[in-house]
Formats: structure tokens, sequence, C-alpha cells
């Protein structure tokens, strides 16, 4: 089976004062609806989702005094093409040390794709216990949903093409903050090549009538 082309950059959407001050949005709408951080918790998807948990905890203990307590998920074993993604799935755990009964849960990922990561995130957080409501922050929403999520606050919302990739880099794990749009690079062996024009080109041979 051949191998699948690999992907190039195609566009910078976001870079670092960009990405952190979407984040400050984000935050101070968070508060607008929930001024009392007791009542609050962050619970972020692995893996880019947990620092971005934290960054938006940070945001929001500076606004108010008080930063909502943060957790995060490993959805491995929940999602629901487990079987097909590994023989032996890597998972880095989930981590969530206080109680969800009663709080409102604000679910943090980077990017919001088909709505099956969320889906997961939502069976797994049911497990822990009952909260008063969940919620979603994604940075960036890029469309192509499958499931019928929607976020409650969406750092960015774009057009994408579906065999494009929307990749989110964070320095807590990638050395920089940036979000880049990649497309497929087209293998060389796929290339058209064109007749060449001008003197020397060859000229199509006249066919017969058919028969």
């Amino acid at each position: 089976m051949a191998a699948a082309p690999p992907f190039r950059p195609k566009l910078e959407l976001m870079d670092a004062a960009r990405i952190s001050r979407t984040l400050s949005r984000i935050a101070h709408e968070i508060l607008e609806r929930h001024p009392d951080m007791k009542g609050v918790a962050l619970v972020g998807v692995r893996s880019r989702g947990v620092p971005l948990a934290r960054r938006l905890a940070r945001l929001l203990g500076e606004a108010t005094g008080v930063p909502p307590v943060v957790g995060a998920l490993d959805i491995t074993l929940y999602r629901d093409d487990f079987t097909t993604i590994a023989a032996q799935p890597v998972t880095k755990g989930t981590d969530i040390p206080f109680s969800i009964d009663g709080r409102t849960v604000v679910v943090v990922d980077d990017v919001l794709f088909t709505g099956r990561t969320v889906r997961a995130a939502l069976d797994q957080i049911i497990d822990f216990g009952r909260p008063a409501r969940i919620e979603l922050a994604v940075l960036v929403d890029r469309g192509h949903r499958e499931l019928p999520v929607r976020a409650d606050y969406a750092g960015k919302t774009l057009t994408t093409a579906r065999d494009e990739v929307v990749q989110v880099m964070l320095v807590e794990q990638d050395g920089r903050d940036a979000v880049m749009l990649l497309e497929r690079a087209v293998p060389v062996s796929a290339a058209v090549t064109r007749p060449k024009k001008g003197k020397g080109a060859s000229r199509p041979k006249a066919r017969g009538p058919r028969r």
C-alpha cells in the first residue's frame, strides 16, 4: 500500500500574539457567564487541550483572584474508533483530582472538527460524576461536524477543506505558539505532464473514421 502524501504548510492562521489575545478573550467570555470561579472546573483534552486549560485558568485567576481547578482527560479508551487506532494504544492518563458534582465543567480542546473527540470527552466526564453543566471551549473550530456538537467558546472559526489539517503548536509541547493550516503535498508521480508548446511540439495524430 502506498504511503499517504505528506502535508506541507499552506497558511499561518495564528501567531503567538494572536493566540494570547484569543485566550484572553475566551477567559473574559467564561468570566462573564461564570463570575464565581469556585463552581467552575476546566478539563483539558490531551494533549494540547491541557496546556490551553492551564493558560485559561491562570488568566481567570489573575482576573478574579481565585483560579478554577484544572484537570486532564485522556479520551483514548472512549473513542468510537478505539479498536482500529492501534493494537496497544498509548494512553497518558486522566487526571481529575477533584469532584465534578454540581460544578460547571468547561472542556478545553485545541481544534473542534467532527465532534467525535468531544463526544468521547463527555462520556468520560459523566463517568466521573454529575456536573451541573458542561461547556466546550476550543481554540479553533474548523467545521465538518459529524455529530451535533457546538462550541460555547471558540477562539477562531474558519472554513477548511476536509483533507486539510489544522495544526496547533504550543510552547509547552512544541517550543513555540502557532496555528498552521496544512495541505497535502502532491507527490511527484502524480504531477500532470503537459504537452510542450512552440516548435518541436508533437501534434496529435489524425484519427480515421470510427467503425
